[in-house]
């Protein structure tokens, strides 16, 4: 704790940090200022009571930053972008030309970038279609004119693209990933509210309720940073080799294997298949016929978030999806194949299938505890709420996912940028 307070110190003390830390303030106030202008036509109670039914807009919300409940000009916050990222990643695993291209330094990091913004364009227009359409059938906006709803769609889509840039902006000039840090904001601008509802309450009964929930979201926090800062450290040695008067290699390092490789990607990958089944069943229940109906209600109560085979479903689809992106994002094969290239190998193990082989098993077995966390804190919400009865103070294993990883991530940036000046004062 000490050093996170003196890094803090340093920080506002350097001049060149301290303009950086100011400017990515200054776009938070700008994101929070242009998340409370609303868009015309929308009645804003209803869309909240309807948010409070579903949990999959509530989650939509939570990467919105709390502007999809209000639905400003930036309701659609910056899903559209986190989509198109996914698909890029997962594009450039699959073809080589992009995986080349995102090998070729910041030139080809530019061109994914870019490649990420135009794909953000149609996903924003899709979105906005579809918030219409689920809008007018639950009766919270009016039908709109074909000039109207052009207008609400490039409304919708010019949000998104302004928040995109704004973050862009702070990751160019500020502190951190700023596309992270405006997620980490929208989430902890809306605690206050959370714990305004939470206290009004409190009584004799459950203050004992409210003090445990407290207790288990601080173990929950310390559990999340001990599995994101956790490694598996494999000792790689490089041969040495002589050309000519110069020798190279020689050296010892560690290839570390983290314990959650994934991060929070595989949560919204399962909570957003989870939760389809009863969104279609709140669709399919404004239908006439009625074994439709009977079909809907029986979907929707299968997968109602407090059932036990919801949270079953939900926990096995967090750990599948940990271990399918783990091996999108570690390829265990092209890496022991670079390491025989550099000379490199494992004490006690043959380079190139072996490696390959070995540091397979161990992903293997470390990714099988960092699934089962994921899969824990993903339905944590649940089984804190039927520990302690507190249904609006509830811990989202998400947020508070981002929420941590984020302020790792921005301490780690400061340390970098403090250390950086201090290159540039011995140059």
């Amino acid at each position: 704790m000490r050093d996170v307070l003196a890094l803090f110190r340093n920080s506002i003390r350097t001049e060149e940090v301290r303009k950086k830390i100011l400017f990515t303030i200054g776009i938070f106030v700008v994101f929070r200022l242009f998340a409370h202008i609303p868009v015309a036509g929308v009645n804003v109670a209803s869309l909240k009571a309807l948010f409070s039914k579903n949990q999959f807009l509530g989650l939509l919300d939570v990467f919105s930053g709390g502007t999809l409940e209000n639905f400003s000009i930036m309701a659609l916050g910056l899903n559209p972008y986190i989509n198109a990222s996914i698909i890029l990643q997962l594009l450039t695993m699959l073809f080589p030309k992009l995986e080349e291209l995102s090998k070729e330094g910041e030139q080809g990091r530019q061109k994914i970038n870019q490649y990420t913004r135009l794909l953000t364009v149609p996903l924003a227009l899709m979105q906005s279609i579809g918030m219409y359409a689920l809008l007018k059938n639950q009766g919270i906006i009016i039908s709109l004119t074909p000039i109207q709803l052009a207008s609400f769609i490039a409304t919708m889509i010019a949000g998104t693209m302004f928040l995109v840039w704004l973050g862009e902006l702070v990751t160019a000039r500020g502190i951190g990933n700023g596309i992270s840090l405006l997620i980490f904001s929208g989430i902890v601008g809306r605690i206050p509210i959370v714990f305004g509802q939470t206290t009004t309450t409190i009584s004799s009964d459950n203050i004992f309720n409210m003090i445990s929930f407290l207790v288990m979201g601080i173990f929950v926090i310390a559990s999340i940073v001990l599995i994101n800062e956790a490694t598996r450290q494999i000792p790689v040695h490089y041969a040495r080799r002589v050309r000519g008067n110069k020798t190279t290699g020689g050296d010892t390092t560690h290839l570390p294997l983290r314990l959650n490789q994934a991060g929070v990607i595989p949560i919204i990958f399962a909570v957003s298949l989870v939760l389809v089944p009863s969104l279609l069943g709140n669709f399919l229940s404004q239908l006439k016929q009625p074994w439709i109906k009977s079909i809907a209600l029986g979907m929707s109560n299968l997968f109602n978030p407090d059932s036990i085979f919801y949270n079953v479903v939900y926990f096995t689809l967090v750990v599948a999806f940990t271990f399918f992106y783990t091996a999108i994002i570690f390829n265990t094969k092209k890496i022991s194949e670079e390491m025989q290239q550099h000379g490199g190998f494992i004490p006690g193990v043959r380079p190139g299938t072996s490696t390959a082989k070995y540091l397979n098993y161990v992903l293997t077995r470390i990714t099988i505890s960092g699934a089962l966390f994921l899969g824990t804190i993903a339905i944590f919400p649940n089984i804190a709420k039927a520990i302690t009865g507190i249904n609006t103070l509830l811990l989202g294993g998400t947020g508070v996912l981002i929420v941590v990883s984020v302020v790792l991530e921005t301490i780690k940036a400061l340390e970098a940028n403090l250390v950086m000046r201090n290159y540039e004062g011995f140059l």
